[in-house]
């Protein structure tokens, strides 16, 4: 007996938190890993009379010690902020534990809602953002750059030498490719130390016509990034840029933007699994909409597939051009929105030919929709699924599995997607969608004129209802 209560005795473990005492067993608070403070404590020796004393707050000590004795936060987080969380649990070592268990769960579009709003102190009308698979997020307002982690807490701001950014990447964990509309140039900073480390410029010596080229669009791949450029005079290309060294690789699809199949890319896209870089351009005016997608090799510099619209043979679908496009770069796929119909399009990526345009099918008749001349429309694709905004509305297609069968290239979709509203009537009164992209299980949207960026989220406990 004697031995056996001094076994329970060695297992367990007191710790004094700002004067507060707690018993709790070596295997609970080594589970915090082995880089944890914890985990070094409890080698202390046993014999030791005094319990180890830590100056912190001992009522967040509390929740964290519950977080790891059962993978979950109690109900008594909710008392702190998760800053105060974050800090503590960083101080601990215990970090990764708690940004587990507040993760959300795979995203899911059909049971997705806003769980808040990011806006920056100053600026707060967002002109680009770019968000990252751990799900943070950098925010461009203004001529500023604002960072927020995983948890949504802000954590630093950095002001570029430009009035505007128009479009931003993510080139490395800490460094930032921006560019502007009302300036010239492709500019790099580094976050970690607020500061400018390199631009690129689009210049040719033998034609005075190059110069004051801006960015239009930028992606990256895991050794370049590209960037779109166009001049005054139209001129337009796309550069390929050394992460590393920061100077232009190559030279791609140089062309006069005179005509809609030859204006800059106003999108750009990286497909690692092909290698292949997707560019689009759109362009609205009074006889509708009108532009191109076309896909380069960057190795060759050679375009390895193209079309327009409106183009030649496409008879049912003359008039009908697209109003914006996406690559779903894990099921190498394209999608277009059809600017009068509203219809949405795929087409497969391994077999592109002359029309590889799949049409999906919308089976409900109380969900179809047209399209709204003069209205905003945004494609976004992110794991598997097709995120579209009309004017303010949000909707989802999402692949059905069970039900997707061989279908014949040019034939309708049926049965290869499944549409549903995303958000509710109040959601989509709130103001055009500008933008979609997803990162981290989270879909961030931002609005015309409306400050901040909506975080959506799939919820622990959805059991959503699919609308056939």
């Amino acid at each position: 007996m004697e031995e056996e209560s001094t076994s329970h005795t060695t297992d367990r473990i007191k710790l004094n938190v700002g004067g507060k005492l707690f018993e709790t067993t070596l295997s609970t608070i080594r589970s915090g890993g082995p880089d944890s403070l914890l985990f070094a404590l409890s080698n202390r020796n046993s014999n030791e009379p005094n319990p180890v004393f830590i100056d912190r707050d001992p009522e967040i000590f509390s929740v964290l010690l519950s977080l790891l004795r059962t993978n979950h936060l109690p109900s008594t987080a909710n008392r702190f902020s998760k800053q105060e969380l974050a800090d503590e649990a960083l101080y601990y070592g215990i970090d990764s534990q708690l940004r587990s268990a507040t993760a959300p769960p795979p995203f899911s579009g059909i049971d997705a809602s806003i769980v808040g709003s990011i806006r920056p102190a100053s600026e707060g009308l967002p002109s680009a953002f770019t968000a990252a698979d751990n799900g943070s997020v950098w925010i461009a307002h203004g001529g500023q750059v604002s960072s927020y982690d995983w948890n949504f807490l802000h954590t630093g701001t950095f002001r570029t030498h430009l009035d505007d950014i128009d479009s931003i990447c993510r080139v490395w964990p800490e460094i930032a490719a921006v560019g502007s509309l009302s300036d010239a140039g492709l500019h790099f900073y580094d976050f970690s130390g607020s500061r400018h480390v390199g631009s690129v410029q689009w210049n040719d010596p033998t034609d005075p016509r190059i110069f004051k080229a801006r960015v239009n669009a930028i992606t990256a791949s895991d050794g370049s990034v590209f960037a779109s450029f166009d001049c005054l005079h139209r001129e337009n290309c796309i550069l390929e840029v050394d992460k590393t060294r920061i100077q232009v690789v190559s030279q791609l699809g140089r062309q006069s933007g005179n005509q809609a199949k030859n204006i800059v890319p106003g999108k750009l896209t990286f497909v690692p699994a092909t290698g292949v870089l997707v560019g689009s351009a759109v362009t609205g005016g009074a006889f509708g909409y009108s532009g191109y997608i076309r896909l380069w090799d960057p190795r060759s510099g050679e375009v390895i597939w193209e079309t327009s619209e409106p183009g030649a043979g496409r008879s049912s679908r003359f008039g009908d051009s697209f109003a914006a496009i996406d690559v779903d770069v894990e099921g190498l796929a394209l999608f277009k929105l059809c600017s009068k119909s509203g219809d949405l399009a795929m087409a497969d990526m391994r077999n592109l030919k002359d029309d590889p345009w799949i049409y999906l099918k919308e089976k409900n008749p109380s969900l179809v929709m047209n399209g709204e001349e003069g209205s905003s429309m945004v494609v976004s694709c992110y794991k598997g699924q097709v995120f579209v905004g009309r004017g303010g509305g949000l909707e989802v297609w999402s692949r059905v599995q069970e039900e997707a069968t061989n279908v014949e290239r040019g034939s309708e979709g049926d049965g290869l997607f499944r549409r549903n509203f995303v958000d509710k009537r109040e959601d989509s009164e709130r103001g055009a969608i500008r933008k979609i992209e997803g990162g981290g299980d989270r879909l961030f949207v931002s609005r015309e004129d409306v400050e901040g960026i909506e975080v959506w989220e799939s919820s622990h406990s959805a059991g959503a209802i699919s609308v056939l």
